[in-house]
């Protein structure tokens, strides 16, 4: 049977993985919408070549260049906000989740309230707003798969287990690019450097946050989010292969690790055929050649965004949205060169410090609306943030 699906954010490397598995077995499936940003050339030519009926430029402005590069197919032009929310309308069986960033929530959401499956590759949905997910998701029959690998990987390692026998999860962690820098050399770590990961080939702006961890603290609230599981039993270990994704320790001393090449097309792979596995093209481990698996705790004093993840689960309602909001507002900034790489936990926690001060910001109703309020607080504060530090 040919399960109809949708990828939202198909130009970004999740979305490109998802189309490389896909096309290579075009038979089982058929591609409803493909949405993108500013790279018309990609969008256009992977909706055309997928014969998708639908794709979608967030950018409003670029919809002429999109229709153009269509024309004479059969695919349908759209573009703005509101298309992408209407593309993850579109009645689909599979809905891949991947537009980068907070973007990623009302698209996210309205694929939910189909009652689909959603593939969720982006973290920043469950961050910003988990209990308003997990509740539509519920209220609507939806199923959400992780895509994240160490998500995917605790959800694999869990399979025919009762989550009441779950003592802790482990997530693992590359370190990023600066593992092993000297802690005064930071300050000083270029764009192109941040830019670099050791492991994973990745996009810009996740490789960055690889860099300063804060892509493993919205992980590490994802999964409190996800698997309903207390803060304290999540942790965090640096292991510099990239072999092991995730463990899951259990009440009677057992672990189960989840091991896989560092390659997105396993996670993304391993939802697009559920229930059932398929042949994928990653690599196979050879374990004798691997010859040592290594881990070592994290360094708060390296990774400041780890304590700030803990600070915020301890917190609650909305200072998920308040963190993540803040944390791409300061990525905006060190990739314009306006702030440096070590800076950048300090923006967001000044803003998540401003929050506390604001009435009724932080423990309003986890609804769209406030989510959305808490997203423009934030942003506005680490911008402000950043303008005290250049006086």
């Amino acid at each position: 049977m040919t399960r109809r699906v949708t990828i939202l954010g198909a130009t970004g490397s999740i979305g490109q993985n998802t189309i490389d598995l896909i096309a290579r077995d075009q038979g089982r499936f058929s591609v409803v919408a493909l949405t993108g940003g500013q790279n018309i050339a990609r969008l256009a030519a992977d909706a055309r070549a997928l014969r998708a009926e639908l794709a979608v430029t967030a950018d409003p402005a670029l919809l002429g260049p999109l229709r153009e590069a269509l024309a004479g197919s059969d695919v349908e032009a759209a573009a703005g906000p509101e298309a992408l929310v209407e593309a993850a309308r579109r009645p689909a069986d599979w809905i891949m989740s991947a537009i980068v960033g907070a973007a990623g929530l009302q698209p996210g959401l309205a694929a939910l309230e189909q009652g689909t499956v959603l593939a969720l590759a982006n973290k920043e949905t469950l961050v910003t707003a988990g209990p308003l997910v997990m509740r539509t998701a519920a209220a609507h029959g939806a199923t959400i798969l992780p895509v994240d690998s160490e998500h995917s990987a605790v959800f694999q390692a869990m399979l025919g287990e009762d989550m009441s026998s779950v003592e802790r999860i482990i997530l693992t962690a590359s370190g990023g690019a600066f593992r092993d820098w000297p802690l005064e050399q930071l300050p000083e770590a270029t764009l192109a450097q941040a830019s670099t990961h050791p492991n994973w080939d990745m996009g810009q702006r996740i490789t960055i946050d690889s860099a300063s961890m804060f892509n493993k603290a919205l992980e590490v609230i994802e999964a409190k989010e996800f698997f309903d599981i207390a803060p304290e039993r999540i942790e965090v270990l640096i292991h510099p292969e990239s072999m092991i994704h995730a463990v899951v320790g259990h009440i009677d001393g057992g672990m189960l690790a989840h091991l896989g090449a560092p390659d997105m097309r396993h996670a993304i792979g391993y939802a697009l055929n559920h229930p059932e596995r398929a042949p994928l093209p990653v690599e196979r481990l050879e374990l004798a050649k691997l010859g040592q698996l290594t881990f070592r705790a994290p360094d708060p004093a390296r990774y400041p965004a780890l304590d700030l993840a803990r600070q915020v689960m301890a917190r609650g309602g909305l200072s998920g949205a308040v963190f993540n909001a803040a944390k791409e507002k300061a990525l905006d900034l060190f990739i314009a060169g306006q702030v440096r790489f070590t800076e950048m936990a300090d923006l967001v926690k000044f803003a998540l410090d401003q929050a506390d001060t604001h009435s009724g910001l932080i423990d309003a109703e986890i609804s769209l609306d406030n989510i959305l309020k808490a997203d423009h607080f934030a942003r506005c504060q680490a911008e402000a943030a950043m303008a005290q530090r250049q006086r």
